[in-house]
């Protein structure tokens, strides 16, 4: 299965991708875990991404799309793989759309964790105090939120246009949660019967 998921921060989606990644026997390529890994990477790509967030700016879609795509190549996601924080940008979605394309295949389904934001505002500053993050609160944290809620609504658009959208209430025990995803998957995007 070739998976993307998204959700709002707090909404349990790194959780989530991890069961699911697990369920389906498909590797979870977390955009923020590769470029954390590119701070000691020594290669021509992780010193160009490692100078960009010194300097505190943005990871163009043009080298994201790169790091994305070449992983999209190594031999663990030959049976499918699951995405998680990318793609971000209109660009981003064509991009991987057109290089799914090219390889006659596309994303099975597209999991929108749905979360009520006055829980995940709780949420957050919970893990915030248990983690020490003094810089996480309430005002930061909806400001967040608002964010990902104005920046992600055209790419759920897309995918909903392409009838792959997938929404799941990301709300309540971590198994149950599970349930509903593994249920609204193999629905939308059944495993093929040999």
């Amino acid at each position: 299965m070739r998976l993307l998921i998204m959700g709002p921060p707090g909404a349990g989606k790194g959780t989530q991708a991890g069961l699911i990644a697990e369920h389906y026997d498909i590797p979870a390529i977390s955009t923020g875990d590769i470029f954390r890994a590119m701070k000691t990477a020594d290669t021509p790509l992780a010193h160009q991404v490692r100078a960009i967030m010194d300097s505190g700016g943005y990871v163009s879609d043009e080298v994201t799309n790169a790091i994305v795509l070449e992983r999209l190549t190594e031999p663990d996601c030959e049976n499918g793989f699951l995405l998680d924080g990318y793609p971000r940008t209109l660009d981003q979605v064509k991009t991987l759309d057109a290089a799914l394309d090219t390889k006659g295949t596309r994303l099975d389904a597209v999991v929108s964790l749905q979360a009520d934001v006055d829980e995940v505002v709780v949420r957050l500053l919970k893990r915030a105090q248990i983690e020490g993050r003094s810089d996480d609160n309430e005002d930061t944290v909806r400001i967040r939120l608002r964010e990902y809620a104005e920046k992600t609504a055209p790419l759920l658009d897309v995918y909903r246009q392409q009838g792959i959208l997938v929404e799941v209430d990301g709300l309540g025990p971590i198994d149950e949660v599970s349930k509903r995803l593994f249920d609204a998957l193999d629905k939308a995007a059944p495993a093929p019967t040999a």
